[in-house]
């Protein structure tokens, strides 16, 4: 069979431990003998990253401005261990962070459902995505610890020179921490576009939910925003489509997301979503089995697995042992980008491909095929657990008679 040619470069970056071997893996088996897969490659792995200083992100997250879709696996965030581990010449910062604050974009997580595995909420019969705003917050917070008899204080120079200032706790007799964390009205209205054009895309109602009634200012400006684009871009948009926009607070969209059957995008600010994705992933069933993809308000895309990168299995597979590592989100990351590429460049046999692959994982797993991390969640009468690379030859096996 002829293989599918590409117009366009995706964006390709690569990882670290065991999701790096996941990639390659998911390249050799799936994709290259179908695609002439063409990519502009680049190394995030995080020896790379220290050698360049850092200059690989931002040259990445550069290329996924110029080419408009990217394709990213998951990669080290170090700590004070990896400093040691990888003789580090500094902690260098999140590339996801790097990557989001470059491109202002939005995090979308989707859990992927499969026959066998049933959410720890049995309602949840659609999926719940999660919006999560990618910039702000306590990820570009400043942060002191501070002394018994310090007073702490809010201050704004004001463009005229006079300065604005309100007191946040006089520490007369403790020791304490004080902590000072910001946001962009033009951030949170790209946040706002990207989550009501997402729902327009998806055909799905949208929920957005902050704390406005304590933060009446900071939370309050994030509700404000929302309001003031639905009403003056969207609305009719909506109306339209069939669909619903509202805002409720973060405490009453928890009670309200347990009570439901999913199939809705719930939007967060930035560590809510954090929270709130990997609790929703967990409670489908895995993180492994969850999507992430990053919009800009310009239309860019980004695609990666939602979780890390499987360290503990990385470490059996350095010593020469098999690895039962569930890599779906790894590869639906893939199958995203190429579809997205393939819309883009009106490539039918591309965007059919993704499908097709998607399709092939999902019978696979149904058919009870899969990693030991689902193995001990599905319900399937006869499952068979296979090793990180048995499971991609059994998916390729199932592709080859779709295509």
């Amino acid at each position: 069979m002829a293989k599918i040619q590409m117009k366009t470069p995706l964006v390709e970056m690569d990882g670290d431990e065991m999701t790096r071997i996941i990639w390659k893996m998911i390249k050799d088996i799936l994709l290259i003998p179908y695609i002439d897969l063409k990519t502009e490659y680049y190394d995030l792995g995080l020896e790379y990253r220290n050698e360049t200083n850092d200059q690989v992100t931002v040259d990445s997250a550069l290329a996924t401005k110029k080419y408009g879709v990217a394709v990213k696996c998951a990669t080290i965030t170090p700590n004070a261990a990896r400093m040691t581990e990888y003789d580090l010449k500094e902690m260098w910062k999140s590339p996801n962070g790097t990557i989001r604050a470059m491109l202002d974009g939005t995090v979308f997580r989707t859990p992927i459902l499969v026959k066998g595995i049933t959410p720890y909420i049995p309602t949840w019969t659609k999926p719940i995505t999660i919006a999560r705003h990618a910039y702000g917050d306590i990820y570009k917070n400043v942060e002191m610890q501070v002394k018994a008899g310090s007073k702490a204080e809010l201050v704004c120079t004001n463009p005229d020179g006079s300065e604005t200032r309100e007191l946040i706790y006089d520490f007369k007799n403790e020791d304490g921490i004080i902590q000072g964390v910001h946001n962009r009205d033009e951030s949170i209205s790209s946040f706002a576009r990207a989550c009501f054009n997402f729902a327009l895309d998806t055909n799905q109602d949208i929920w957005f939910a902050t704390k406005d009634t304590i933060s009446k200012k900071y939370d309050h400006r994030f509700k404000d925003i929302f309001q003031e684009i639905y009403d003056n871009e969207y609305k009719e948009k909506f109306e339209k489509a069939g669909i619903e926009y509202f805002y409720t607070l973060i405490d009453d969209a928890v009670a309200r997301v347990v009570r439901s059957n999913g199939g809705y995008i719930w939007a967060c600010k930035n560590y809510d979503g954090d929270v709130m994705s990997d609790m929703v992933a967990t409670a489908y069933g895995s993180l492994a089995m969850m999507t992430s993809v990053l919009v800009s308000p310009d239309g860019v895309y980004e695609y990666e697995a939602a979780h890390g990168t499987v360290q503990r299995h990385y470490y059996k597979h350095l010593k020469g042992e098999k690895t039962s590592t569930n890599s779906v989100a790894t590869l639906f990351a893939w199958t995203g980008a190429l579809r997205k590429r393939g819309e883009l460049d009106n490539l039918d046999d591309l965007v059919k491909f993704a499908d097709n692959l998607e399709k092939a994982t999902i019978q696979t797993i149904e058919d009870g095929v899969m990693t030991g991390d689902l193995a001990a969640l599905s319900t399937l009468p006869n499952k068979q657990t296979v090793d990180t690379e048995a499971f991609l030859v059994a998916v390729n096996e199932r592709l080859q008679k779709l295509m």
